[in-house]
């Protein structure tokens, strides 16, 4: 799998996590150069507080486009420290 924006890869992964739609890469997968921390947070009922990266590319941001979850509950420990993308970015095998 490839999470692309603004015309650049920013994860690739064979091993990905799939849960509610969306794919989790594993932190080792993603280009950490376009991902910037972000005082981001949210809560999921069922898999913990998410924290969130800004994507920045060619100068361009998106902010809060990536998101984890640095501990999750012990029903979503497979995505734990996994990043998910939104906000535009793309996902193609």
């Amino acid at each position: 799998m490839k999470a692309t924006w603004n015309n650049q890869v920013i994860a690739e992964s064979d091993n990905t996590v799939v849960i509610e739609n969306n794919h989790y890469f594993p932190a080792d997968s993603i280009k950490k150069a376009y991902f910037k921390s972000s005082e981001t947070q949210s809560n999921c009922p069922w898999k913990g507080v998410a924290s969130y990266f800004t994507l920045e590319v060619d100068g361009v941001e998106n902010k809060d486009a990536a998101w984890f979850y640095p501990k999750t509950s012990h029903a979503a420990k497979a995505i734990e420290g996994h990043i998910a993308f939104w906000k535009g970015v793309n996902i193609t095998e």
